[in-house]
């Protein structure tokens, strides 16, 4: 925020509580470890009924970042330039109508908003707009509209190629729909495909993957409802079905994401938990062929909660994972078959049962590590950030950072205020290889000399988990 006055500023910040740390596996009432929770608004403030999805900006010109909220009647755009007082700036209202689902994402400056609202088409809103609110909370109109379709269940965009994609339309027999927002203000119908019927979700990469075959092709991964679908939609003109593949027990083929590297792509599905009975699945796909794509492993979460969407950062998988909230998940070892949960904030306390409340989206590519999570019915806004443990009670040797350090055989954590009572390490695969209970002393050394080459985890008080290598 750049011209806002100070008794203004401080009129529109909304937000019921703010900044709680995660200490003893609880954040304000909601169970968290290894992360705390910044801020939090309720959709009642944003004047809307529900929220849904979300997405993030950040301003190029000065790195402040911004919260786009779907909600059931507009978008919000929230300043979190100070995440524990963040500002409602107004909201783009709907095109048409107010319906549970809407989308939203970002290129070049711009927003793109699609709805499942009957003849909303696609809604275009220039962020820079957001650097001067005068008097917040305005009421934006959009800057651009697109109208080669009406109701759309999500949009994907490649910000590579600057193509936006039109998913689960009334158009191409619920396959992308292809617009061209080179010229984000004019956009532009480009086609689309047909071959495999309806997507619910999709993504669409410039292909840079183990498959040389492909490198430097746009490649659409669809969502299908039942099965995977992989295109190359490179020429426009010519999009060509490249495979597809199932898997057992499906129920609805919902949403999925690749790894950074393109050799895997994570699948939710998002009824299977309730249909089956069984814990929250993942199923990882091996696309190193993607002419012969293979499911390389299921991963099952710890709880019964449904699935919903998915991200990868880096080495981290994060997982909307309704009642259990946003769960954290290390892929570092996926070429082995092992993901390692490390932490996880539920934005819904009642239970982790399979049914829809709770997390919908969750959004962890701002470069300041403030990640969002939004919901579904219960909730609103929530601003959730990794718990730091080398600033905050517990001093871990500057992050863990004597770990590659062959000279040094041991590790000295220090508490500052509070007394460290239990502290475990575990490898990937969650096995306990270390752990002390009923501790009372505020300083532990640990010797880990014994310890092999590899990746590890550190729980201390049963609540803060940190991610250590040693080589």
């Amino acid at each position: 925020m750049k011209k806002l006055l100070l008794p203004i500023f401080l009129a529109f910040i909304a937000f019921s509580f703010a900044q709680t740390p995660c200490v003893g596996g609880i954040a304000a009432g909601y169970p968290c470890s290894g992360y705390d929770l910044q801020s939090y608004i309720p959709y009642g403030d944003f004047g809307a009924g529900n929220s849904n999805d979300s997405w993030g900006w950040t301003d190029p010109d000065d790195g402040t970042e911004y919260v786009l909220v779907g909600l059931d009647n507009g978008v919000a755009f929230v300043d979190i330039s100070d995440p524990v007082s963040p500002v409602y700036l107004g909201k783009l209202p709907t095109h048409t109508s107010s319906t549970l689902w809407r989308d939203v994402k970002v290129y070049n400056n711009y927003a793109f908003v699609v709805s499942e609202a009957g003849g909303h088409g696609m809604q275009v809103f220039d962020l820079t707009r957001l650097r001067d609110v005068a008097s917040p909370p305005e009421t934006f109109t959009e800057d651009a509209h697109y109208d080669g379709f009406g109701s759309a269940h999500n949009v994907v965009i490649n910000e590579e190629a600057g193509f936006a994609y039109g998913v689960g339309t009334n158009t191409f027999n619920g396959g992308p729909h292809f617009v061209d927002i080179s010229d984000p203000l004019n956009p532009v119908a480009a086609g689309g495909y047909n071959v495999d019927a309806y997507s619910h979700d999709g993504q669409v990469v410039t292909y840079n993957g183990p498959d040389t075959d492909y490198v430097g092709h746009e490649i659409y991964v669809g969502s299908n409802e039942d099965e995977v679908i992989i295109a190359d939609i490179t020429d426009k003109n010519n999009p060509v079905s490249i495979s597809t593949i199932g898997y057992s027990n499906t129920a609805y083929t919902h949403q999925g994401w690749f790894t950074d590297d393109h050799k895997y792509f994570i699948v939710g599905d998002e009824i299977d938990e309730i249909d089956y009975g069984f814990n929250t699945r993942a199923l990882v796909f091996d696309f190193s062929d993607l002419e012969n794509p293979t499911l390389s492993f299921e991963y099952s979460g710890p709880t019964s909660a449904t699935d919903h969407n998915g991200y990868v950062k880096g080495n981290e998988y994060y997982l909307a994972n309704y009642t259990a909230g946003m769960r954290v998940i290390d892929i570092s070892d996926i070429d082995n078959g092992n993901f390692t949960e490390t932490g996880y904030f539920d934005v819904y306390p009642s239970n982790n049962n399979s049914g829809y409340d709770g997390a919908w989206n969750v959004y962890p590519y701002f470069e300041s590590g403030n990640i969002v999570i939004t919901t579904l019915f219960s909730g609103g806004l929530f601003i959730v950030k990794a718990s730091d443990l080398s600033s905050g009670d517990f001093d871990l040797n500057q992050g863990l950072s004597v770990f590659p350090n062959p000279s040094l055989d041991e590790i000295n954590i220090n508490s500052k205020t509070s007394a460290i009572t239990s502290i475990s390490i575990s490898d990937v695969s969650g096995k306990i290889l270390f752990s002390e209970n009923d501790l009372d002393t505020d300083n532990k050394t640990l010797n880990i000399a014994s310890f092999s080459e590899g990746m590890y985890f550190i729980t201390i008080n049963n609540q803060v988990t940190k991610k250590i290598i040693k080589k």
